[in-house]
């Protein structure tokens, strides 16, 4: 990468709200991290171009128009009272429940969740933001459609803690 690539990326991750990134190549590893007395939100960011580098394959572009059977289905389970965590979108970009489009979603509605789990994956300028579980739990529910944009700070899912 050239100096002012890295100096754009630095650019970009102060404004996307990440307070943490970590980006490596076959050529360079890069550690970006600000205000450490803040919330982190663990993000692993993949960069396209590198022929070498491993890449999550995007899922189809939203702005394309797909066919669709049905309305937009958001998994929703039912909470039995106990008290529920929220993880929430550190950034704006495009929610992906899945790595493509033929591979199963991270996780679903029902499903055991460890601490640092992936649980989805948020595209911002076509950098693929693998979120993490900032809890161990069941995933009660789904509050974001898949390939479609969220907000920063947007609760993507509904956790009830272990």
């Amino acid at each position: 990468m050239k100096t002012t690539e890295i100096r754009d990326l630095i650019d970009f991750i102060s404004k996307s709200g990440l307070n943490e990134v970590n980006i490596e190549t076959k050529e360079l590893k890069l550690h970006v991290k600000r205000e450490p007395d803040q919330k982190v939100f663990k993000s692993t960011s993949v960069v396209a171009p590198a022929a070498t580098t491993p890449v999550v394959a995007p899922p189809p572009v939203a702005s394309q128009p797909q066919p669709q059977t049905s309305a937009p289905k958001v998994e929703r389970a039912e909470t039995s009272g106990k008290k529920t965590v929220e993880i929430k979108s550190p950034m704006i970009g495009t929610f992906y429940r899945s790595s493509s489009p033929d591979n199963p979603p991270f996780v679903s509605v029902g499903d055991k969740i460890s601490k640092g789990q992936t649980v989805c994956i948020i595209e911002a300028m076509k950098l693929f933001n693998e979120i993490e579980a900032e809890v161990s739990g069941t995933i009660v529910k789904v509050m974001a459609e898949n390939a479609t944009p969220v907000e920063y700070d947007q609760v993507l899912f509904v956790v009830e803690p272990e």
